[in-house]
């Protein structure tokens, strides 16, 4: 199977021209993945706006971008790879601001749906390609330093979303949050022209059948999920999503299994890091997504704060995350992945299930120390599932290892966004107001809603736990996927 990154090449770079480079595509990453968690602090306005948003529509505004995000990563890679991995950098940039325009200029939800699936494109199209321009600008002796920054800006992508988000939504309508993303593309796109080297191109095959299989398969799974309660569970409408998801998922492994250069190998998860790792990282952002949807929510409606105190109140959540990363991997190298992860993932349920209790009554004070259980679990959690995923693939593989723990993450926030704004829909109809009664059936739903986002996370990262232990094995997973 052929890479889908092209290997870095030495380049003579110096630190004056390596430092731009470096800035330019974190700040892609970053200004990426901002948008994920900038669009939650949007929800109450887009709620009550004039496009009056059922509570299904309003997953979809928020799962459209994240599911095509997640969609396109891997088969991204492989195109940037082929066609040059600058020019399809700067493709994406130009894509991601015309899909925000669209969603700025938005008329109806089809329309605003439609700008969301875009600029996920050009989030899809941009950040596989901001790695292999960043390898190919920095000498081998620097690349950790290089790998390293680029992960953190992926990690300041929330922090920066929630309170860049939360400082237009203060003053701007909803649309202002989209209209703050066009220049912000257009900028970057403008910055990584003049900056960025050429990155030699590579001859990574494509496989539009597997990436529209992958696709579909998820965005029929979440078509279940989301409109299970407005259409009914058990209406032929959901159960034919459900049947499709699993059918053509089905065929995904299939062809992966029949493919000379399929998009992602099936066989890759016959090794039992990588398998633990991929449902490690698609659990724990199951968990953090399921919180961040809804966290907004509450501190709006029930707690009564403004989208600025909203976004402040976030934003700890981030540092403590990022304090605790930096310790994760020492951590799993004296005690082992498998009680690392286990202890990480269980962190996050306890933080769930700690936020379940909180009410209108219940103190910031109080509040804060719940969110930050929460990030010291996440922190502890992504860094070894990560390593655990990209050191298990064989090094000609290392291009797919990377788009397969991005795929995972981005679909598990998917799916958690899916899975706690069905229950608030079903549980929560109207949420224009505030009043006691608002609040307290918000606040119930919210409750229920953490408690089955916990379950959720203990049941599989015990799985995940197991499946590291039996790795940690002398001899286990040591295999390489065969032909």
């Amino acid at each position: 199977m052929t890479s889908t990154v092209s290997p870095p090449r030495p380049v003579g770079a110096t630190g004056r021209r390596r430092r731009p480079v470096t800035a330019a595509v974190c700040a892609c990453v970053l200004v990426a993945q901002s948008l994920v968690a900038a669009m939650n602090l949007a929800i109450p306005k887009i709620a009550a706006s004039g496009l009056h948003p059922s509570p299904a529509q309003l997953l979809w505004i928020v799962d459209t971008y994240v599911l095509v995000f997640a969609g396109l990563l891997i088969p991204a890679g492989a195109l940037g790879d082929r066609l040059g991995r600058k020019g399809v950098l700067l493709t994406g940039l130009g894509v991601f601001a015309l899909g925000a325009l669209l969603s700025a200029l938005a008329p109806s939800l089809p329309v605003l749906l439609a700008g969301r699936a875009i600029s996920g494109a050009g989030a899809a199209l941009t950040v596989p390609a901001t790695m292999s321009v960043l390898l190919h600008a920095t000498p081998a002796d620097r690349r950790a330093g290089a790998v390293a920054a680029w992960s953190t800006a992926l990690g300041l992508g929330g922090m920066a979303g929630n309170a860049g988000g939360a400082l237009i939504l203060q003053y701007l309508p909803w649309q202002g949050l989209f209209w703050a993303y066009v220049p912000l593309g257009l900028g970057l796109l403008g910055w990584v022209a003049r900056v960025a080297p050429r990155v030699p191109r590579g001859t990574a095959p494509l496989d539009p059948t597997g990436s529209a299989l992958l696709v579909l398969a998820a965005g029929a799974l979440l078509f279940g999920i989301i409109e299970g309660p407005g259409l009914g569970w058990s209406s032929a409408t959901v159960i034919g999503s459900f049947v499709l998801s699993a059918a053509v998922f089905a065929l995904f492994v299939r062809h992966g299994l029949r493919a000379a250069h399929p998009v992602l190998d099936p066989r890759l998860f016959r090794l039992p890091r990588l398998r633990a790792g991929a449902a490690g990282l698609a659990v724990t952002f199951f968990g953090m997504f399921a919180l961040f949807y809804v966290n907004a929510q509450f501190l709006q409606y029930v707690k009564g704060y403004s989208p600025l105190q909203t976004g402040c109140a976030i934003v700890p959540l981030a540092f403590g995350m990022m304090a605790v990363t930096r310790h994760g991997l020492r951590w799993a190298h004296r005690i082992g992945e498998a009680r690392t992860c286990g202890a990480g993932l269980a962190l996050i349920a306890v933080g769930l299930l700690l936020l379940s209790t909180a009410t209108a009554r219940t103190p910031y004070a109080l509040y804060l120390p719940c969110l930050l259980v929460m990030a010291a679990g996440a922190g502890l959690a992504m860094p070894t599932l990560s390593h655990a995923v990209v050191t298990s693939v064989p090094p000609r593989q290392a291009g797919m290892g990377s788009g397969l723990q991005g795929a995972a993450r981005e679909l598990g926030a998917a799916l958690g966004i899916a899975v706690i704004g069905t229950v608030l829909s079903v549980h929560f109809t109207s949420a224009t107001g505030h009043g006691t009664a608002t609040a307290t059936a918000f606040t119930d739903a919210t409750a229920l809603g953490h408690r089955i986002a916990a379950g959720v996370v203990l049941v599989v990262g015990a799985a995940v736990t197991y499946g590291l232990r039996t790795a940690e094995r002398p001899g286990a997973g040591r295999g390489r996927p065969g032909r």
